[in-house]
């Protein structure tokens, strides 16, 4: 027995001895947890479903994938459709202490007036990343005098190209990322998270009938997180029956007005930049545009979340107004802006 104690002793303190080492090897490990939407509560470098992606991002911010010759800039392209995550994926990296000082600087910029950096070139200098959003195409030449530049002003830079366009996935000087929906597990699981946050989802049982019928709607036409996220955040505050019922059958009639006018869901209606008939949401004939550089509105114009229309439609203002879709509760806190214009035809009985 006292040769077995010993021996249990000896492999204790050996352990012991190289739990230094261990503990320095751990830290350069990114953490992981069995209980991802508890960790997504409390710490902002979490994102629910696109592991993967984050850590082809991160290893291609922090890997020396540079290449040789005139094409010196690493250039990764982040495709996907409207609303599914792109830019939320950027900032969560962004947001990581290794990115930061990987970097001396980190420049956003916007595809339709990507020559203006030619006029700050003096104020450019150290190794830098270039985020560059494109909601249309860009041509051939007046990206070569972009990337002919950048490379003059900034050798060893390097450029994340943000779009819904495939075609931008030329420029890539690496394979793109390409984000697509969450599967219907995936969008059941987080929406129910959601929804119902600290309360246990087994006290109603009913909601969770519910939820599941708007995992459905929500998943017949692949939707957005944007989407997801705002039904998920009115539902949360008001855990009623009956309130539930209610802003289902408003989204159920929603996307079928829109589908027997249009002839497509809303969803591909947003993503290509066409009004699309929110009546049966707000109980009086309005249509819902995103907002763009394009479109005309003043600063003073009245606003309302969509959470408080959903939740009342008699809080809308009278006129024109801006609907605040979403707030993103992570930094930068991004605000998704919808224009909203009354409609003199599509007004229903009832």
């Amino acid at each position: 027995m006292c040769l077995e104690s010993y021996g249990a002793l000896e492999s204790l303190e050996i352990s012991i001895a190289n739990m230094a080492e261990f503990i320095v090897l751990l830290g350069g490990c990114e953490r992981m947890s069995r209980r991802p939407y508890d960790i997504c509560l409390y710490t902002d470098n979490f994102m629910f479903g696109r592991r993967t992606e984050k850590q082809k991002l991160m290893s291609f911010l922090l890997e020396n994938n540079n290449l040789p010759g005139d094409h010196a800039l690493a250039i990764l392209p982040i495709i996907g459709g409207v609303g599914i995550g792109k830019k939320t994926l950027v900032a969560h990296v962004c947001g990581d202490e290794r990115v930061h000082s990987r970097f001396s600087s980190i420049l956003h910029l916007n595809g339709h007036n990507l020559l203006t950096i030619l006029d700050h070139g003096r104020t450019m200098f150290g190794t830098m990343l270039v985020i560059i959003e494109f909601a249309s195409d860009v041509g051939d030449d007046e990206w070569k005098m972009f990337h002919s530049f950048l490379i003059r002003m900034s050798r060893g830079s390097k450029i994340i190209i943000i779009s819904k366009l495939k075609r931008l996935a030329r420029f890539g000087s690496v394979q793109p990322i390409f984000l697509s929906v969450l599967s219907y597990d995936e969008l059941r699981y987080l929406f129910k998270k959601l929804a119902f946050r600290s309360v246990d989802p087994a006290e109603h049982p009913w909601l969770v009938q519910i939820a599941d019928e708007f995992t459905k709607v929500l998943y017949i036409v692949p939707s957005t997180l944007l989407a997801t996220n705002t039904l998920a955040d009115v539902l949360r505050k008001n855990l009623n029956v009956r309130f539930w019922l209610c802003i289902l059958d408003k989204v159920i009639r929603y996307a079928k007005r829109n589908a027997s006018t249009y002839g497509v869901h809303p969803n591909m209606l947003f993503e290509e930049g066409h009004h699309v008939d929110i009546t049966d949401i707000a109980l009086h004939p309005l249509s819902v545009k995103r907002y763009t550089i394009d479109v005309s509105i003043k600063e003073e114009s009245p606003s309302v979340t969509m959470g408080e229309l959903l939740a009342d439609p008699s809080v809308r203002p009278e006129g024109d107004f801006i609907l605040i879709a979403w707030e993103s509760r992570i930094p930068p806190h991004n605000l998704v802006h919808l224009f909203v214009t009354s409609r003199t035809q599509g007004t229903h009985e009832g």
